[in-house]
């Protein structure tokens, strides 16, 4: 009987056939997508109105393009705003006193997190998802009312006085509400969480026996922790940094309830300015110029950061 003959194998009869594929080009571009339609777009927006004069009228402020005679394309620019925001010290003292409150917040919030965070990490794998989940849990409740509570803790008849008052520790309530000191509380309380999720992620993925190494080489734990661990856990610190400092810078609801009337934040001359003074070409140079102060610095810093890894 004759043997049979199998067919020679051909280079292409391990490969596979490739088709192309339309899909991973629209996953790819649905992140573009969104930021042109959520960010760009409206940013485009605010800085045409930015550029134009306040008037009486919907809309209350001048058009950047117009025709003359149905002929010609006027264009007009007013840079006066943005000029006006330099003359005048409020919006220098309010940019300047809510970085200062952001920075502060900032610090406090990551002296609070790391521990928080570290002890997460090296916790047992089985209650880590409980720890996480306490974390996360004032997330389920409206940041409102989170802010209106601290208002019944640090009034004057509140708890925390009255609790200091019954120990014997004061005698008269302190000013613990309507100053830059609530205001801190409240966004390091708010914020807290986007401190400790972030260093948790860095720290966990940490290799530990780096630490086990320095033990045996005779490194102390302090000297250890200073020397591995806080220089690989930097990247969630800048991160933690980051969610915590950005949104700190332009808050609104808690100096309005938490701070006094000589807490002046950024957020909240936005929002005179668009509701009260009814300005929005100078609230949306104050918005266009908050945000150039954000951006900026991020995007240099991770340029920086960049080219550094690039060099290692």
């Amino acid at each position: 009987m004759a043997d049979l003959e199998t067919p020679a194998a051909t280079p292409d009869a391990g490969r596979r056939l490739r088709l192309p594929m339309p899909g991973k080009g629209i996953v790819v571009a649905m992140p573009y997508v969104w930021l042109l339609a959520f960010f760009l777009l409206p940013f485009v927006i605010i800085l045409k109105i930015s550029l134009a004069e306040a008037i009486i009228g919907q809309p209350p402020y001048t058009p950047l393009l117009e025709w003359v005679d149905d002929l010609a394309l006027t264009i007009t620019v007013n840079l006066g705003n943005y000029a006006y925001l330099l003359d005048d010290p409020l919006y220098i003292h309010a940019y300047l006193n809510s970085a200062e409150l952001a920075a502060v917040s900032t610090i406090v919030s990551l002296l609070l997190g790391y521990p928080l965070a570290y002890a997460i990490a090296r916790s047992d794998q089985k209650i880590r998802p409980l720890l996480l989940l306490l974390i996360v849990l004032p997330f389920w409740t409206s940041f409102l009312i989170r802010v209106y509570a601290w208002i019944g803790l640090l009034q004057s008849n509140g708890l925390i006085n009255n609790a200091l008052m019954w120990a014997g520790v004061i005698s008269e309530p302190l000013p613990l509400i309507n100053n830059n000191f609530a205001v801190v509380i409240g966004i390091v309380y708010s914020y807290l969480p986007f401190m400790v999720l972030p260093l948790y992620a860095t720290l966990e993925k940490m290799d530990l026996s780096l630490l086990e190494a320095a033990a045996d080489l005779g490194c102390r734990p302090v000297k250890a922790f200073f020397a591995i661990t806080l220089p690989l856990s930097m990247p969630g610190v800048i991160a933690g940094a980051m969610l915590v400092f950005i949104p700190a810078m332009g808050e609104f609801v808690i100096p309005d309830l938490l701070g006094g009337p000589d807490t002046v934040m950024i957020g909240r001359v936005l929002w005179n300015e668009f509701f009260q003074n009814r300005d929005w070409p100078v609230a949306s140079a104050v918005a266009i110029a908050m945000l150039l102060l954000l951006v900026v610095p991020i995007m240099i810093f991770q340029n920086v950061q960049a080219r550094g890894a690039g060099r290692g």
